[in-house]
């Protein structure tokens, strides 16, 4: 049996979790300064996936350091041009374009917010 098969709702209970500590009272603002949640269509299956991911911002840059890239493959939708993205960011959802850079320090995943639209 394959280990990915096995560990999934194992994996699924612990991303459920770490979603549920983002929206919690009092700890949820504090661990949503450095995980959040991604939305994005499958190149592959059209699905639209969202999952948590840790992550870094500099105003409208952000940074997804891929730890364990081997064993993911959520990025692999962003290769060469990238493509669009939600991040979920202060509260509401911010969309974006999002390009993975694969170099010897690792696998990052960089987005870059789209302008903020006045009402």
């Amino acid at each position: 049996m394959e280990l990915g098969k096995v560990l999934a709702p194992v994996i699924h209970g612990f991303n459920g979790g770490i979603v549920a500590l983002t929206k919690a009272p009092y700890i949820g603002p504090r661990v949503s300064r450095y995980i959040t949640e991604i939305t994005y269509v499958g190149r592959k299956s059209g699905r639209t996936i969202t999952t948590p991911v840790g992550y870094t911002r500099s105003g409208d840059d952000v940074t997804i350091a891929v730890s364990m890239p081997e064993q993911k493959s959520w990025w692999r939708n962003f290769l060469g041009d990238g493509g669009p993205i939600s991040i979920r960011l202060d509260g509401a959802e911010r969309s974006g374009h999002a390009v993975t850079q694969r170099d010897d320090k690792g696998v990052r995943v960089q987005i870059r917010l789209d302008p903020i639209r006045s009402a």
